[in-house]
């Protein structure tokens, strides 16, 4: 799609956004930012009625400013608890702006999922029990570059607009003069969040939602809230039209804007002899499809239908394929490596009752909080008294460094074959290891022995004069090679960091442990090392470097429990992908 034809999609979406922004659930804009996404925030905030409050949720909220909690000056001036609305609370009737979207917790996910479910915030701490009425719509800025950085599903499911505004230029922004639309709204009975029954929509063709659905069904769309969303979208259309009746032309345009960013498929082609079956007669009455009432509206299935497929990007099978390819979990920018909890390092992700022993940090306001309700009770000399039950400490989040252990074959056959391009993909492995601040080790096996040529470290510079003096030749000790790499990564995982093993190798195991010549032997104890470092439960990547992908290379990497990768067909992406994913293993 041309980048004129995205704004102009952008335009109409906030046109009908504006309308029923509580019904339509929100909308996700991908984008940069830049002056083109500042400029649609804009008109946002020119479309909005300006009664419909708008708030902006920081990427790393407290449940404080989140869900609300104790208002400890108000409390400790009144001598009795106080409550302090949250954002949500005080977006009711508005729209909440989600910066970062693609970089936002579990925990906060799990928390506006409820509010836009329930249509409330429930506030239960600091000595408070409330249930607080909340309605939003969420705009979500997606800022993410690579395919798997992107709005979390569970909520992009919950929003009716996904627009992408990567390819849109200022020119485009320039030839589309926009001007606030005039306030129009639907009835507040129809806004109602909690419940997706789309009875309140009386004026909805009574075929509509099944046409919505049958197209949904054919683009592969597994949620039932696109096509409900989709109608709310229509009716939305039809409000602004001011005609008040859904047309076959709004239902269409909802189609396009709501269904056609979630399809995961082209439209099947009906089959040619599905028209030589004969249809079932009206007039038989055990028939049970005779009944006109349980079949759709062909005619206006095939103009929804008709309006996504004629949206549907060109590319769309090969960007599946792209999104569908292996790889790891999404990962926010920054070490790699495991997450353990902690109370005196990392970054701070709450509090705890306990008590500011063994290094443990007190946190004075949360204490405050815990023990101003009790004050009315505890109070004797007109003083305000803390009691060790009050005490909370600071906990935090501490994340341990990633060592990534790179097992290089510079053996004659690899060197004959692909050392060079293995060299190459070592060089975009240790790039990406650095831009994650992980420690980096480099082992290489040929002859009869595997050797360290690098010990664990951070610098780049250092890795990279080590490859490049890495020389070619000689028998493959497998075997000896993947032994170096676990003795090494048992090393780094006793120093408190996690281990990666990154083995590249063509897996042309010719010698054993002792010098001796031959296949057979050099291949059992390669699958006996293999099976060590299983056990060992080190994560682990293998790369086959051969010209071809190896069949024996794959069965290594099946006894390691590894990621396996033929280098054939890796790319910078996939090897970033892949490490990782071994990383999150």
């Amino acid at each position: 799609m041309s980048g004129a034809a995205a704004w102009a999609d952008a335009l109409r979406s906030l046109e009908l956004f504006t309308v029923d922004p509580i019904g339509l659930g929100g909308l996700s804009i991908r984008a940069a930012a830049g002056p083109v996404r500042d400029h649609f925030l804009k008109l946002l905030h020119q479309f909005l009625p300006p009664e419909r409050p708008v708030r902006r949720l920081p990427l790393h909220v407290g449940d404080d400013r989140l869900l609300g909690g104790l208002d400890l000056a108000a409390t400790l001036q009144a001598g009795r608890p106080v409550a302090q609305k949250g954002l949500l609370a005080e977006a009711d009737g508005g729209v909440v702006i989600l910066a970062m979207a693609e970089r936002i917790d579990a925990a906060t996910q799990a928390r506006l999922r409820a509010a836009l479910d329930t249509g409330a915030v429930t506030l239960q701490r600091d000595g408070l029990a409330r249930v607080l009425p909340t309605r939003f719509a969420i705009v979500a800025l997606d800022e993410g570059v690579e395919s798997d950085e992107r709005t979390p599903a569970s909520l992009l499911d919950r929003m009716a607009f996904h627009i992408d505004l990567t390819e849109v230029s200022l020119r485009d922004i320039a030839r589309s003069a926009a001007t606030p639309p005039a306030p129009t709204s639907l009835d507040p009975t129809s806004l109602d969040p909690t419940s997706l029954d789309p009875t309140p929509l009386e004026t909805a063709p009574a075929t509509a939602a099944e046409a919505l659905c049958h197209a949904a069904l054919a683009l592969g769309i597994d949620s039932l809230r696109a096509p409900l969303l989709a109608l709310r979208a229509a009716r939305a259309a039809a409000v602004r039209s001011g005609s008040g009746q859904i047309s076959d032309a709004d239902l269409g345009l909802a189609a396009r804007l709501v269904l056609t960013p979630r399809a995961t498929r082209f439209p099947a082609p009906q089959q040619a002899d599905a028209a030589e079956q004969p249809d079932p007669s009206p007039e038989d009455p055990q028939d049970p499809t005779a009944d006109p009432q349980t079949l759709p509206d062909q005619a206006l299935s095939d103009v929804v239908l008709d309006a996504v497929k004629a949206a549907l990007p060109v590319d769309l099978l090969a960007t599946l394929v792209a999104n569908d390819a292996p790889r790891g979990p999404a990962r926010a920018p920054g070490r790699a490596g495991q997450v353990r909890s902690s109370t005196t390092r990392g970054r701070p992700i709450g509090t705890r009752p306990g008590e500011p022993r063994n290094g443990a940090r007190l946190h004075v306001l949360e204490t405050l909080k815990a023990a101003a309700p009790w004050q009315a009770l505890r109070r004797r000399s007109g003083r305000f008294e803390v009691r060790k039950d009050d005490f909370r400490i600071v906990r935090f989040r501490q994340r341990i460094g990633a060592t990534t252990v790179f097992a290089v074959d510079a053996s004659g056959s690899a060197a004959m074959h692909r050392l060079a391009e293995a060299k190459g993909a070592v060089e975009l492995l240790l790039a990406d290891c650095y831009v994650r601040r992980d420690q980096v080790a480099l082992i290489a096996f040929r002859g009869n022995a595997a050797k360290l040529l690098l010990p664990p470290t951070g610098s780049l510079l250092r890795a990279k004069r080590s490859l490049a003096g890495l020389p070619g030749g000689g028998p493959t000790p497998l075997a000896a090679g993947i032994e170096a790499a676990t003795t090494l990564a048992e090393t780094v995982r006793r120093a408190g960091r996690t281990p990666v093993i990154t083995l590249l190798t063509d897996a042309h195991a010719n010698i054993a442990r002792d010098g001796a010549g031959g296949r057979p032997r050099a291949e059992a104890e390669a699958i006996q090392a293999a099976q060590a470092l299983r056990a060992s439960r080190v994560a682990a990547l293998l790369i086959d470097t051969s010209p071809r992908p190896n069949p024996f290379a794959r069965r290594i990497a099946t006894e390691m429990a590894a990621h396996y990768l033929p280098l054939p067909y890796a790319d910078a992406g996939a090897l970033s992908r892949a490490v990782r994913a071994a990383a999150a293993a």
